[in-house]
Order: C-alpha cells, then sequence, then structure tokens
C-alpha cells in the first residue's frame, strides 16, 4: 500500500545536508523518487526527492536528495519573494515551479 505524504521543504527554502555539509535552496519537489529506476537508488523511494541547487566553494551545483538526509537550515533566510521571482515561475494562486517547468 503506498502511503501519501506531504513535503516537509518549499521551493525556495534554505535547506541543509545532514551527511554532505552543503547548503542549497530547494528548486523541485517529488513526491517519491523519480530518479532512473534502472540505477541503484535509495532504499527508501517512498518519501518526499528534493532537487536542491547547492552551495559550492567554486560553482553551484544540483543535488537529488531524499528528505530524510535534509534537515532546514535556522543559519540561512529563506528566499525573499522577489529572489523566489527569479527562480520560479509562480501563478495566481501562489503556486510556484521552477522557471525551467510549468506549473502543473
Amino acid at each position: 500500500m503506498t502511503q501519501l505524504r506531504s513535503a516537509k521543504f518549499a521551493l525556495g527554502q534554505i535547506v541543509r545536508h545532514r551527511d554532505a555539509a552543503f547548503r542549497g535552496v530547494v528548486v523541485d519537489v517529488d513526491a517519491a523518487y523519480a530518479g532512473p529506476a534502472h540505477e541503484p537508488g535509495p532504499d527508501q523511494r517512498d518519501q518526499p526527492f528534493y532537487r536542491v541547487l547547492a552551495m559550492g566553494v567554486d560553482a553551484g551545483f544540483l543535488v537529488y536528495a531524499a528528505e530524510a538526509v535534509l534537515e532546514h537550515d535556522p543559519e540561512v533566510a529563506d528566499l525573499t519573494e522577489a529572489e523566489q521571482a527569479q527562480w520560479f515561475t509562480m501563478d495566481a494562486d501562489g503556486h510556484r515551479a521552477p522557471r525551467s517547468q510549468p506549473i502543473h
């Protein structure tokens, strides 16, 4: 039986990876693992997965991470409305999607 879960983190929220020690901004959310089925993946695929634009020393990089390894980072403020407008498309109902993807 599939269990419905809601995402703990929202688009534009700053998170910290517990193991890899990087910070980043959530740019997309999947209700469950949506990576390639033929590749080895996480054991617990039935949890939300996030695409996180991580901040590295030299440049940013995109990470696909399970909710279980992410935590809210209270040391860094979430994106402002103006910053979110740079990264996300927003509709009249307040739904957001990465600029590269349409709002469903």
